[in-house]
């Protein structure tokens, strides 16, 4: 294996650790959907799958986990939004 191939590696299983790590923690109770946490977690955990899956040729989830860390770019903006909002009432 190219030095390459073994980081992308690495980045896909840190990318797993990452989102199963924010899902459990979701599970018990420990950080909220809408935290930024959460929603960086799971960014950076796609992020890192989208790497991995395009890399290795598997398209769809390359897909999927595009489509999963906009949701969460999105949710972390609409979040911020709420919270400025919220200071200027």
């Amino acid at each position: 294996m190219s030095v390459v191939e073994i980081a992308i590696e690495v980045i896909g299983w840190l990318a797993a650790i990452l989102i199963l790590a924010s899902y459990v923690l979701l599970s018990l109770g420990k950080i909220e959907p809408r935290s930024y946490l959460y929603q960086w977690m799971n960014v950076i955990g796609a992020s890192g799958f989208v790497l991995n899956s395009g890399y290795n040729g598997a398209l769809p989830s390359a897909g999927l986990n595009i489509v999963w860390a906009l949701m969460g770019v999105f949710t972390l903006w609409t979040v911020w939004r709420a919270r400025q909002l919220s200071r200027e009432s």
